[in-house]
């Protein structure tokens, strides 16, 4: 099967004083030679701090950018060769999810999530139905016809979540979707992206700069920095064993509490395993449950 999304030694420079971090002769280089796939139904994390390109890559998957060189093919579609007509077309098969959720506050939520659907030319009947279906999948039935100003920050979300979905995207792009959500929030969130993924099939890429975004949903993850990707792959084989400092950096973001320099070296003198166990909301018989999977005696 073919891939979603697939770079292949993509760069995209603009001209002195656009954006970008990475100096190049008559301007700055904000994705340089980026290299990757997305396969179908797979979740892929894209992290990096402020400046290092994300925002970029989104645009140039969207067809908003083209590449400066390089291909960039997105569900077929050659961004760098299409006519503005097959960009216009490929956007149309793909979902976004804003920082902000982007809502339209003169409307009601049935009227975001309907927005869309009208834009496309649905019939009245057809559109009714669908937001219904919608609104109930991300469990805001009730809220149908309250203004945006009236709901919550996660609930101006869902409302976000299920206008990305009106027109049954193949591909959802996540832009930072939970930065401005708190805790318990983006964990909800978290839980009803994994539920479209698991459901519906939907392949997404999700941009952030929380790494245990990625640790908590991801596949895959892509890790850039200035520009360039330092670090890709498996989630589980990023965070076992990076290969960049950055990707250490994250790593460390949540891993603490864990043993470091001369402690870690004691504790592995001694043999055995060093187990790291995250505690979020899990009782104690939870934990001693993972503790015995090991082979690890003790009480919690």
């Amino acid at each position: 099967m073919a891939s979603v999304i697939s770079f292949d030694a993509v760069s995209k420079a603009y001209p002195a004083g656009g954006p970008g971090r990475s100096r190049a002769a008559g301007g700055f280089v904000a994705v340089e030679d980026a290299g990757f796939t997305v396969e179908p139904g797979s979740i892929v994390g894209v992290i990096g701090y402020s400046g290092a390109g994300k925002s970029t890559l989104v645009r140039l998957i969207n067809g908003l950018e083209r590449p400066t060189s390089g291909t960039v093919r997105v569900l077929g579609v050659d961004v760098g060769r299409a006519s503005a007509a097959e960009l216009r077309g490929l956007r149309g098969r793909i979902g976004m999810i804003f920082q902000q959720f982007n809502l339209f506050h003169a409307r009601t939520v049935r009227g975001n999530v309907a927005y869309p659907l009208r834009v496309a030319g649905w019939s009245r009947a057809d559109i009714d139905a669908r937001v219904t279906e919608l609104l109930d999948f991300v469990g805001l039935a009730d809220k149908a016809g309250q203004r945006p100003r009236r709901l919550s920050g996660g609930q101006k979300q869902r409302v976000g979540i299920a206008r990305a979905l009106a027109t049954s995207p193949e591909l959802l792009l996540a832009d930072e979707a939970t930065s401005a959500l708190d805790p318990q929030t983006t964990a909800e969130v978290l839980d009803l992206l994994r539920e479209i993924n698991r459901r519906l099939g939907i392949t997404m890429v999700v941009i952030t700069h929380q790494i245990s975004i990625v640790h908590e949903l991801c596949d895959r993850v892509i890790v850039m920095d200035q520009g360039r990707i330092v670090d890709h792959g498996d989630t589980y084989r990023v965070f076992a064993h990076p290969r960049a400092a950055l990707t250490s950096r994250f790593v460390d973001a949540v891993t603490q509490g864990v043993p470091q320099g001369e402690t870690l070296e004691a504790l592995r003198a001694r043999g055995g395993e060093l187990l790291s166990v995250d505690v979020n909301e899990v009782t104690s018989d939870d934990v001693t449950a993972v503790l015995d999977r090991h082979g690890v005696r003790g009480t919690v």
